[in-house]
């Protein structure tokens, strides 16, 4: 089996879905993998099928909205992203915002947003969307954290900024890191205050150092949408962080998208990725921004997270959050306070007032034609009576004898 390593496992934890691996086992066809050759698989990402995409995309599709890639940059040369970029930053020293060593933030862009292209299905589940690269670090190895090229919090909170500065609506970081930096909680606050929603990784537990659950960051901040992944049954598995900042969740296994200047390519079939997961759910609030732009960042979380599958509708958990996405859901739900779940913004739940006791009045009640019955069943007993006396008197009435000869 063929394959292709996208980026190298995280010491530090703070990529949400490094240490990707991509395999030629394609859903229907051969895929190399192999970043220098360009192939393309004939076959819709299965993740579209689960979030029901067509349905979604006759109500909005992402037109007229930017989403930010704050990843290791966006490759403009894979066909199905050249036509989606629009501007962008890095903020790695000598380093362009298009170009990818890794290929990380390249299928992030692609989830969201892949343009149709001929002989291959992939497509981003926000298919009208403006990617807006934005490259906040160069790979993440020892050697690219010692020359200073590595993910940091510091270059993530730009980015985040940069991004709400630009209109991005929707600002996807799928990186994640256990400590609380004010630098990112800042940003997060600032890109929300400029009308952005920031969807970031819950965490992955193989890649960090600290394996604990707990919440990550800048996904934590109250702002943000913490996004944990479900493998392809739609179950969180062991592989994504849990914790009380998860808010939702989405495919994160088994993910057909752009790879490299490359095509095509399956990530993960294995273990699942909050990283790709976190693309999916920034793609839904494209969606959403689009078709509720006044709604603003607040109602577009709301709509992801009332409409969410779940067994319980009013209960949230540590692992799914509200529960699995449901784009075209969110799209058509009314957010007034009647939906079941979390709070809409601006709305507060009623009390539940108890139903006020009523005593049971056990007073018999009188029968209007009581004097009836009794009469009937007086009767009814006489007759009864009168038909036992006759049969026994005639059992007890001597025979005639019968006369001597």
């Amino acid at each position: 089996m063929t394959r292709a390593r996208l980026a190298a496992g995280v010491v530090a934890g703070l990529l949400g879905g490094a240490g990707l691996v991509a395999t030629s086992a394609a859903p229907a066809a051969a895929a190399s993998c192999d970043k220098d050759k360009t192939t393309y698989v004939n076959e819709e990402p299965q993740a579209l099928q689960r979030l029901n995409a067509r349905f979604a995309w006759t109500l909005a599709t992402g037109r007229g909205v930017t989403v930010a890639v704050v990843d290791s940059g966006v490759e403009a040369k894979n066909a199905h992203l050249g036509p989606v970029l629009v501007g962008g930053r890095s903020f790695v020293p000598d380093l362009g915002a298009r170009g990818d060593a890794v290929g990380h933030g390249t299928a992030i862009a692609g989830q969201i947003a892949a343009r149709p292209v001929k002989g291959s299905g992939v497509i981003g589940l926000a298919p009208d969307a403006r990617i807006l690269p934005v490259r906040v670090f160069y790979a993440d190895d020892e050697q690219s954290r010692s020359a200073g090229v590595g993910p940091r919090p510091d270059r993530i909170a730009a980015g985040i900024r940069y991004a709400a500065d630009q209109g991005a609506k929707v600002i996807n970081v799928s990186m994640s890191t256990p400590s609380d930096d004010s630098r990112l909680r800042d940003s997060v606050a600032y890109a929300t205050k400029k009308g952005s929603l920031v969807v970031a990784s819950a965490g992955n537990r193989n890649v960090s150092e600290n394996k604990s659950d707990g919440p990550r960051y800048p996904a934590a901040y109250p702002q943000a949408v913490a996004v944990a992944a479900v493998d392809t049954a739609d179950q969180v598995g062991e592989g994504s962080i849990h914790g009380p900042h998860v808010d939702v969740a989405a495919p994160g296994t088994r993910i057909l998208t752009t790879f490299y200047a490359a095509g095509d390519c399956l990530l993960e079939e294995e273990a699942e990725s909050t990283s790709f997961a976190t693309a999916y759910v920034s793609a839904a609030a494209a969606m959403l921004a689009e078709r509720f732009p006044g709604e603003g960042p607040a109602g577009w979380k709301h709509r992801l997270e009332a409409t969410a599958s779940r067994d319980q509708r009013d209960t949230r958990d540590d692992s799914a959050g509200w529960g699995l996405i449901q784009p075209y859901e969110a799209l058509t739900a009314l957010t007034d306070g009647s939906v079941s779940g979390p709070v809409a913004p601006g709305a507060t739940r009623p009390p539940v007032v108890a139903a006020p006791a009523t005593r049971l009045d056990l007073t018999p009640a009188s029968d209007p034609r009581a004097p009836e019955r009794t009469a009937a069943t007086w009767w009814s007993l006489l007759g009864v009576s009168a038909l036992v006396a006759l049969a026994l008197g005639g059992a007890l009435r001597p025979g005639r004898r019968r006369a001597a000869t």
